[in-house]
């Protein structure tokens, strides 16, 4: 088993080869060293909104009414499409946050069927020091590489997030 500073895809690698030679395992080299990073950045990033009660899925939801500037307002459906969500499990989540007095729900005046999602004034007062943390967390992870090997990385994961974002658009 490898040890806690070794790269473990490259173990697992290793298995196949010995399993399976007949394997292909260089694409896996990449996505499951992007997966495992998830994973890892994941953990960092709950430590940072930790301290303000957020949790990542509350952050994301907030954010994504933040980023819309005022009045901070987006319907469920509009949410649900940003975020990648499902529309109940948005709307499980927008309970959660109007519960917490974080976001609150108001009809849509051009539709009595319809609704928005708003930040309430405690939602974005707690989601501008969240960005600030979160922010804080990303540039610390990203600063464990040298500024050359950085660029190149984020210019790549950056093509592979279009290419992979145009083949689940078709």
């Amino acid at each position: 088993m490898p040890n806690a500073s070794s790269d473990p895809i490259e173990h697992i690698r290793g298995q196949w080869a010995r399993e399976r030679p007949d394997l292909d395992t260089r694409g896996f080299a990449l996505v499951g060293r992007l997966l495992v990073l998830g994973k890892l950045l994941e953990r960092r990033v709950g430590r940072a909104l930790e301290p303000l009660d957020l949790s990542l899925w509350a952050f994301d939801v907030l954010a994504t009414l933040r980023r819309q500037g005022p009045p901070y307002r987006l319907t469920p459906t509009e949410l649900s499409r940003v975020t990648l969500l499902t529309p109940g499990a948005m709307t499980n989540r927008i309970d959660r946050l109007e519960t917490a007095g974080l976001v609150r729900r108001e009809a849509e005046p051009s539709d009595r069927r319809g609704v928005r999602v708003i930040l309430t004034e405690t939602g974005l007062a707690r989601i501008d020091r969240a960005i600030e943390a979160r922010m804080a967390e990303a540039e610390s992870a990203a600063a464990l590489l040298p500024a050359k090997d950085r660029a190149t990385l984020e210019r790549l994961l950056g093509r592979l997030l279009t290419e992979l974002g145009r083949e689940a658009s078709a």
